[in-house]
């Protein structure tokens, strides 16, 4: 290992893997973590393909990107990802999709002082019950990283994984970034309309989201004044602008695509929205609203539940059901006073619990353990 950093411990070395070339709060997450323990004095570097938006996104955050062909599960990832830990040591891989979690589980068992594997799980989506699976969990991996409890449960229950290896780190936010302002000047700065009531969703454009659900309820309110902004790209944009269309929603809806900083979005919103269906863990969108000081309509999937109590910091409503979503939505437009009082409870609850430290502290935490575990 390296040498000592800010204090007796030694620094660490972490490699994240990421095959993902899409772009969310998983990505986000791995960017924000990596960077928070480089800023700690730990060396860190992300090995990425070339092509994903987290390549490009790394030198932002101030992480070091390594350009590896671990998109797709194949022979080649594996063997670049063997040679890069057999010239560049590392005391632990943190794997975050299922492609490179297996081209990194592989490459490790080829060498014959490989770094520590922590897996990370970022989404309820099922895990495989195949004997192949519950190897790449149980064994190739020191340890398990949900990003909520349920999360943790579940992959306990699928994999048969011991509990004492699973733990449940929260995704952090950057609280001075995320944090209440004046509606009126965000709506100005961003050319929205003063006086409408805006519902907001930021999230990218998959299907598991719910997007079309928040459009059929926008289209059930059927109320003049209201104004649903989504921001955030994806594969189900055209999709959802010709559901628009069949809504007779054209004029009540702005897709405004991706936006590098959405805290002035948040901040220009009454409520936000967030009606997924499937594959939450934690949604760093929500937690950065419940920041913002917004009143939040969401559904109890994933590990919503941790973060969203219902009527006390937000509102949870059936997932798939556009006709409940309409409801609690505009019984939210007509109060204000009760808006509010969510609003309030929900920051509340984001200081005291979404700060971005504490994720980081608990992660190198982990990464300590492994690492003495591998040294005995």
């Amino acid at each position: 290992m390296s040498g000592a950093s800010g204090g007796t411990q030694p620094r660490l070395r972490i490699l994240h893997t990421e095959s993902s070339l899409g772009w969310g709060g998983q990505e986000i997450r791995v960017l924000t973590e990596a960077r928070g323990v480089a800023q700690r004095g730990h060396d860190v570097a992300i090995a990425a393909p070339a092509p994903s938006r987290i390549f490009r996104e790394s030198a932002h955050y101030g992480v070091e990107a390594l350009a590896l062909p671990i998109a797709r599960k194949g022979v080649g990832g594996v063997l670049a990802l063997r040679r890069l830990l057999a010239i560049r040591p590392f005391d632990v891989v943190n794997t975050h999709s299922s492609t490179d979690a297996w081209c990194a589980a592989i490459a490790c068992r080829t060498l014959h002082e490989p770094p520590a594997v922590v897996r990370t799980r970022h989404i309820s989506a099922s895990v495989p019950r195949n004997a192949a699976t519950r190897w790449l969990y149980n064994r190739a991996t020191a340890r398990i990283v949900t990003t909520g409890e349920r999360l943790r449960e579940q992959v306990i229950a699928e994999v048969h994984a011991d509990p004492g290896r699973v733990v449940s780190i929260p995704t952090g936010i950057d609280l001075a970034r995320f944090s209440p302002g004046d509606r009126a000047e965000a709506r100005a700065r961003l050319g929205l309309p003063a006086d409408a009531a805006i519902v907001g969703i930021v999230a990218t454009l998959r299907s598991w989201k719910g997007h079309r659900y928040l459009l059929e309820a926008i289209a059930r309110l059927a109320r003049p004044g209201v104004l649903l902004v989504v921001v955030g790209d994806g594969p189900q944009r055209w999709a959802l602008e010709a559901l628009a269309v069949e809504l007779a929603l054209a004029e009540a809806v702005r897709f405004m695509g991706n936006q590098a900083d959405v805290a002035d979005w948040m901040r220009s919103f009454d409520v936000f929205c967030l009606p997924s269906y499937a594959n939450e863990g934690v949604p760093q969108a929500l937690m950065q609203a419940m920041a913002c000081g917004l009143a939040v309509v969401t559904t109890p999937v994933g590990s919503i539940e941790e973060i969203v109590r219902d009527e006390a910091t937000g509102v949870l409503v059936r997932p798939q059901d556009g006709e409940r979503l309409a409801a609690a939505l505009g019984s939210l437009l007509d109060d204000g006073t009760r808006r509010e009082a969510l609003g309030r409870a929900a920051h509340a609850q984001a200081l005291e619990r979404f700060g971005d430290a504490r994720m980081v502290e608990r992660m190198i935490a982990v990464f300590r353990e492994v690492v003495a575990e591998r040294a005995r």
